[in-house]
C-alpha cells in the first residue's frame, strides 16, 4: 500500500482524486495528505467532505513539506509556478511525483528535470489512456504520410475556464506529429491565424484553440491532402479518465528508478 499526497486538492481535478481513493478506484493507493493553497475556501477542511464523499481523516493542508515523510508518492494538480516549486520540495524527501499540471515554462520544465535526477517522476499533458494511446497512434501516422503532401492542423476545444492555449495535449499531440515528420516543433508551430497570411506553407503545424460551455476536452489531429482528409480524434467525456490516470501513475511510482517517465510508460502503449 503507498501513500499518496494530492496537491490541488480544493480543485475540481483534486476532488475527483480523492472521491477515487475513498471508493478504492485504486486499491493500492491510500490517501495521506491533501495540500492546496493558503487561500483555498476548503482549507482545514476533511478533503473527503470537501469533495462531497465520506470523511477521509486528511485535512486540507497549505503544508506539503510537514506532509512529505509520511507519503510515498505527491500528485501535482496545482499551477506551474506551483509544481515548479513542489519538484526539490519532493526530490528532497526523496519521494515520487506525479505531474499533471500543464503550461509549464522552460524554467519550471527545468526544475521538474533537475527533481526527476534523484526521484521518479512522470509527466504528462493528458492522464488517460485514450489519448496517450492518441499520442502513439499520431506519431505512426504522421511516419506513415511523411513526405507525401499532408498538412497538419491540431483544433482543441476546452472549457471556458480553461487558462492555458493551447492546451498541453494539444502541443503534445502536434509534438508526436513533429516527431513522425522529422520537424522541429519550435520552428514549425504557429497559433492560429489572423489577417493576410498567405499561402499555407509546407511545414507548419497550426494549433486552433475552441473555449466555451463546460467542454471537457477534445482534440483533432488532422492531415490534408490534395483530395483527401485523415482526421485522428480523442473526447473526453468526464475528467474521471484523467484522474484515474493521474493515479495508476502514482502507483505505478513504487520501485521505480530516478528518471523522466511519461504516461505511455506507465500504460505500456
Amino acid at each position: 500500500m503507498s501513500n499518496v499526497v494530492i496537491v490541488g486538492a480544493g480543485g475540481r481535478m483534486g476532488k475527483i482524486m480523492i472521491r477515487l481513493l475513498q471508493a478504492g478506484a485504486e486499491p493500492g493507493l491510500k490517501l495521506s495528505g491533501a495540500v492546496d493553497l493558503w487561500d483555498c475556501p476548503d482549507r482545514d477542511k476533511d478533503a473527503g467532505l470537501a469533495a462531497g464523499v465520506s470523511e477521509a481523516g486528511v485535512l486540507i493542508t497549505s503544508d506539503l513539506a510537514a506532509l512529505l515523510p509520511a507519503c510515498d508518492a505527491v500528485v501535482d494538480f496545482s499551477a506551474h509556478h506551483g509544481t515548479a516549486g513542489n519538484a526539490p520540495r519532493v526530490a528532497a524527501a526523496g519521494k515520487g511525483l506525479v505531474i499533471g499540471t500543464t503550461g509549464l515554462g522552460a524554467e519550471e520544465k527545468k526544475a521538474v528535470q533537475e527533481a526527476a535526477r534523484k526521484i521518479p517522476v512522470v509527466v504528462s499533458p493528458n492522464m488517460s489512456l485514450g489519448v496517450n494511446l492518441l499520442f502513439a497512434l499520431v506519431r505512426k501516422a504522421a511516419e506513415s504520410l511523411k513526405g507525401k503532401g499532408y498538412d497538419i492542423e491540431i483544433i482543441e476545444r476546452h472549457h471556458r475556464k480553461k487558462k492555458d492555449s493551447p492546451s498541453g495535449t494539444a502541443i503534445g499531440l502536434g509534438e508526436a506529429a513533429a516527431a513522425g515528420y522529422g520537424w522541429d516543433l519550435k520552428k514549425t508551430a504557429v497559433d492560429g491565424r489572423s489577417g493576410l497570411v498567405g499561402e499555407r506553407p509546407a511545414e507548419q503545424i497550426g494549433f486552433h484553440a475552441v473555449r466555451g460551455g463546460d467542454i471537457v476536452g477534445d482534440h483533432t489531429v488532422l492531415f490534408a491532402a490534395d483530395g483527401e482528409c485523415i482526421e485522428l480524434s480523442h473526447r473526453a467525456t468526464s475528467r474521471e479518465a484523467f484522474a484515474r490516470g493521474a493515479l495508476r501513475a502514482a502507483a505505478w511510482l513504487a520501485g521505480r528508478a530516478p528518471g523522466l517517465y511519461s504516461m505511455r510508460d506507465v500504460l505500456g502503449v
